[in-house]
């Protein structure tokens, strides 16, 4: 599922071509009406529905007295409300069902209010998501329903194009790392393999840094 019809189009594939199913959906995790459109067609091709990954996200990195109140709401539309709406609506098949994993893609700044630029509605959207995955794994722990979370460093990836391509903050990021490295989007796959396997079927409400030792400090 993604807002870009055309990149989720691609990744489906992709996945095809290494000989697995997958299909295309395009949903804005903000509205509603789409997000439980889209659950409940995968719930009726799939007669099941075992795994979410919520892991749609923006930032807008501003000093907090220069950041408006509609960018605020945007930030929390869809890195907070999108993580709910998507767990809410995955969710009531998950339970039907008596089993199921989610995992919420967090970010090691909900987990501080340090960094090195300011950017509060990323902080603060994330830092709800770490409280959100408690709470929905505390209230569906009944049901056999596991909700989890992961905190990734900066990841390598076009979401912070613009960071990495100024050569003196790129450096402090690593210099703020004690690997010395940014993440690989690779380095995040094993964590998502982990939390939504049978191996972490006792693992519900835990939020697990991929972040290089950064929160060690």
């Amino acid at each position: 599922m993604d807002i870009d019809e055309a990149s989720a189009k691609t990744t489906a594939d992709l996945i095809r071509s290494a000989g697995m199913s997958a299909q295309a959906i395009k949903v804005n995790v903000c509205i509603e009406g789409e997000v439980d459109a889209a659950m409940e067609r995968v719930f009726a091709d799939q007669g099941r529905l075992d795994i979410l990954i919520n892991n749609a996200g923006i930032a807008i990195r501003k000093p907090s007295i220069d950041l408006s109140l509609e960018d605020w709401n945007r930030v929390l539309d869809v890195n907070l409300s999108g993580v709910f709406l998507c767990a809410r609506s995955a969710g009531r098949f998950m339970i039907r069902s008596g089993r199921g994993s989610i995992v919420n893609m967090a970010s090691i700044m909900g987990l501080t209010g340090g960094g090195v630029y300011p950017n509060i509605s990323y902080q603060a959207s994330k830092g709800a998501v770490v409280n959100l995955t408690r709470a929905l794994a505390v209230e569906w722990a009944p049901h056999q329903v596991r909700v989890n979370a992961i905190a990734p460093t900066w990841v390598n990836t076009d979401f912070i194009k613009a960071l990495t391509s100024v050569p003196e903050l790129l450096e402090k990021i690593r210099s703020l790392t004690p690997l010395g490295r940014l993440a690989d989007p690779q380095d995040l796959v094993g964590a998502a393999i982990f939390l939504c396997s049978p191996a972490a079927s006792m693992v519900t409400g835990h939020t697990l840094a991929v972040d290089g030792g950064y929160l060690a400090q």
